[in-house]
């Protein structure tokens, strides 16, 4: 089995368990870690943080681990998820 794990910053956890959901993946847990599952990948949210930029500016912090039956998988699962977390100002 191939894992990675990312960081995101910023982005509600609630979301980040959202967007595993709409790559098809179903709930299991209801407490850290988070679990998403499909046939041929996992996806858990292993922990939230609040990190400190400035002394009055605070953003989250999610680590996220990524599981998948190989390698391809897992880089497909990981690209699909990056455009559903991706931010585009304007």
């Amino acid at each position: 089995m191939s894992m990675q794990e990312l960081e995101f910053r910023g982005i509600n956890r609630k979301h980040l368990g959202m967007y595993f959901e709409e790559l098809g993946g179903k709930q299991i847990t209801k407490n850290f870690p988070y679990v998403y599952k499909t046939e041929n990948w996992c996806g858990e949210i292993i922990s939230e943080a609040e990190l400190s930029i400035t002394s009055t500016f605070k953003v989250n912090s999610v680590q996220i681990r990524f599981k998948a039956v190989n390698e391809n998988t897992l880089n497909k699962l990981i690209k699909d998820y990056r455009v559903k977390t991706r931010r585009i100002g304007g």
